[in-house]
């Protein structure tokens, strides 16, 4: 076995026949971290005759001394079932990596572990799951654990909706409450469109807050996919939502008359009455949610005439799938769930293009314990996406004594 440097073509060719492969082992994924102040190498792993056994892209920085700190983001590319050849690997990564001054090499192959429901419920195990994690382990990787929150480079747990059925169906298979979160923003007049110039400037005022990254990566993105990289927005009719919420509001006011009409109604028995006291409640309720949102809806058309826009999302196709990289809303708009909507359009634009799934992205994998994340899983877990748990990130240290350097002087942290 030897481990080479190998060209980006030769890269991709590789990685896109590759079990493990995604949008992050790719060269378009590399150029666009050059950018930003990382470096790039694609190693090859070769076996005796010079074939290709294995690849990663790998990205990196100096941090210490001239030292350096290597990532393969959903990398490596690589067969660990095999015991021997994961030893070898190991061993050769630290004799090559560690000699041209990297101190460790972090990975996360994109390897499922378990598929679940969107319950949490195990459908699917990956039986060769064990066996990878130990040969990585008996070969020097440092498993980093089962994480369940977002302690990791890239999240180990993903909620995925699968496109493969008519959308009539799709649709019906949502919780009830993530359809009628669908149908109340499409009725105040939430529109979902793709931004034909990918301009992201509205939406960076939704993501920057979450992520550190600055607007020009997400440009350099973007550019880089080309036609795989397709952005969304919803916007406010506000004109729809003015006329749709007097509607909702009369519809309601008339319903709240003849319930009182009952109540008042002296033939009316007493059981019956509370029955209908209990809908008066609710009634009352939803009229006074329809007056405000009235009131939120004249103002709009006041201020925003031509609409607004408040909620935003960046989606990479890849492998005959679509990937919400990254998304956001106006926090002010959030009763309106935009976001619900916005999934939903592009659930239908990807179910019409029969790609595979759309994948949500991250969720935590914790399902029994209220958590400051279990909105974030609800809403994702909503549209019955299935969960994929990863087998999560594994460190090598190529370079003990510089390493143990770094860390005693606290500059890992």
């Amino acid at each position: 076995m030897k481990i080479v440097t190998i060209s980006p073509e030769q890269f991709d060719r590789y990685a896109k026949t590759h079990r493990y492969r995604n949008y992050y082992q790719t060269s378009v994924y590399g150029n666009t971290m050059i950018k930003f102040g990382f470096n790039v190498h694609f190693l090859g792993i070769t076996d005796d005759s010079n074939t290709l056994i294995g690849a990663s892209l790998i990205i990196y920085k100096e941090v210490f001394m001239g030292h350096k700190i290597a990532y393969a983001p959903h990398g490596m590319l690589f067969n660990y079932e095999n015991p021997n050849q994961v030893k070898e690997l190991a061993e050769k990564l630290k004799k090559i990596l560690g000699k041209q001054g990297f101190m460790l090499l972090k990975i996360d192959p994109y390897i499922p572990a378990t598929i679940r429901d969107h319950e949490g419920n195990i459908m699917n195990f990956n039986n060769q799951i064990n066996l990878i994690t130990a040969n990585l382990e008996s070969a020097g990787f440092i498993h980093q654990g089962k994480t369940l929150f977002f302690e990791g480079e890239k999240p180990r747990w993903e909620a995925l909706v699968l496109l493969n059925k008519d959308i009539r169906t799709i649709f019906n298979s949502f919780d009830k409450r993530t359809r009628h979160k669908i149908r109340k923003a499409a009725n105040s007049g939430i529109e979902c469109y793709k931004e034909p110039s990918k301009n992201i400037n509205i939406l960076y005022n939704f993501i920057k807050r979450k992520s550190p990254k600055p607007i020009e990566f997400y440009r350099e993105l973007i550019s880089n996919y080309g036609d795989d990289a397709e952005v969304y927005y919803a916007k406010i009719n506000t004109e729809i939502y003015v006329i749709n919420s007097r509607r909702a509001y009369e519809r309601e006011m008339e319903k709240n008359d003849q319930i009182a009409e009952k109540i008042q109604d002296i033939n009316t028995s007493p059981k019956l009455k509370n029955g209908l006291l209990n809908k008066k409640m609710e009634s009352d309720k939803l009229l006074n949610t329809y007056k405000n949102n009235m009131v939120q809806a004249t103002e709009l058309l006041k201020q925003y005439p031509e609409g607004v826009v408040v909620a935003g999302a960046i989606v990479i196709k890849y492998d005959d799938s679509a990937f919400l990289y990254m998304e956001g809303f106006d926090s002010k708009y959030s009763n309106l769930n935009p976001s619900y909507l916005l999934k939903w359009r592009m659930i239908d634009d990807y179910n019409k293009e029969h790609l595979k799934y759309l994948n949500l992205n991250a969720i935590v994998g914790e399902f029994e314990r209220r958590n400051k994340f279990s909105g974030l899983n609800e809403m994702k877990l909503g549209f019955n996406s299935i969960i994929t748990e990863y087998i999560g990130e594994f460190d090598i240290i190529l370079n003990n004594f510089t390493y143990n350097l770094y860390k005693s002087l606290g500059k890992n942290k």
